[in-house]
């Protein structure tokens, strides 16, 4: 579309800068733009958890309309701008799995001395229940559980888990994840390199942006249920339900969690509001509409 005009050369995780400093590597200019996801960066600051995802937060059509319509996208500009970067949705994984253990969940007792790699909030709150928390970047994780250096992981969902094998390495697979929710995947351009693009070629890339945002999204739905099919029929992985009396134990944790991190400082306190605000609206219209319609569609009737 652009003719040429724009080139974006991809470097792997790693290859350029460590996979942790991408951030920093594009806000001081070392790379142009990183593709990764913002709770990486809340060591910068909290607020960037809710451009990504936070415990019990929002779905991925959801995150995507409090950031399109609902002021996310102006609230996410100022934040970033501080570190001369220009963010952008672009994918999404959609609700993730709860994680793989190599022992059953049965009770918050489970939880204690478990170490189980998960980042972002969702760690915190697992921190908060006993759990020995780490965070590992995805290319150190299995060999992390083969060596038994961790008990357990998060990962993404069925199509990408496959992908890394953990079911030869552990045994139960739990769902769902309260912890990502919608995980927004984003671009962060940076700034100075924006600014000097010319409109329409602003536009080009901000379409681009809403394409993969669309895109990632419906490929990891399309693939997630076949992947999810080949573990539990081919590779016999013990698919788990996390009880409720676990799951309100962790919302309860999660709840926490997030009013601490909305008194961080007063520009997480203002994206905490707006945020939750969007959630509390979305949840009303899920329960009478897209749960509302889920529930109707697990009736018992004919349909061929």
């Amino acid at each position: 579309a652009s003719d040429g005009k724009i080139a974006v050369k991809v470097f792997a995780a790693g290859e350029l800068v460590p996979p942790f400093e991408s951030f920093d590597a594009v806000s001081t200019g070392t790379a142009d733009m990183y593709h990764g996801a913002e709770y990486y960066w809340q060591g910068k600051s909290k607020a960037f958890n809710y451009f990504a995802a936070v415990p019990f937060g929002l779905t991925a059509n959801e995150i995507t309309s409090w950031v399109y319509h609902g002021g996310g996208q102006k609230l996410w500009d100022d934040l970033a701008a501080g570190f001369n970067i220009k963010p952008f949705l672009a994918g999404n994984t959609g609700v993730q799995m709860g994680g793989w253990y190599n022992k059953e969940i049965k009770s918050l007792e489970d939880y204690k001395g478990l170490k189980f790699r998960m980042p972002g909030l969702g760690g915190e709150v697992l921190r908060r229940l006993g759990a020995a928390v780490v965070n590992l970047p995805g290319g150190e994780i299995f060999a992390a559980l083969q060596s038994g250096a961790i008990d357990g992981t998060e990962w993404v969902g069925p199509w990408n888990d496959l992908a890394f094998g953990f079911y030869k390495v552990t045994k139960f697979y739990y769902y769902p994840g309260f912890h990502e929710p919608g995980t927004a995947l984003s671009v962060g351009i940076n700034k100075k390199i924006w600014d000097a693009f010319s409109a329409g070629e602003k536009a080009m890339i901000a379409t681009a942006m809403t394409a993969e945002n669309e895109f990632t999204l419906a490929e990891f739905n399309a693939r997630n249920g076949d992947s999810l099919n080949v573990l539990l029929r081919q590779h016999k992985v013990q698919l788990k339900r996390f009880s409720n009396d676990v799951m309100r134990a962790i919302g309860e944790q999660s709840g926490a969690v997030m009013a601490e991190v909305a008194a961080a400082d007063p520009v997480t306190k203002k994206v905490h509001e707006s945020f939750l605000a969007f959630r509390r609206y979305s949840i009303a219209w899920a329960r009478i509409a897209d749960q509302a319609y889920a529930d109707a569609r697990l009736l018992k009737f004919k349909y061929e």
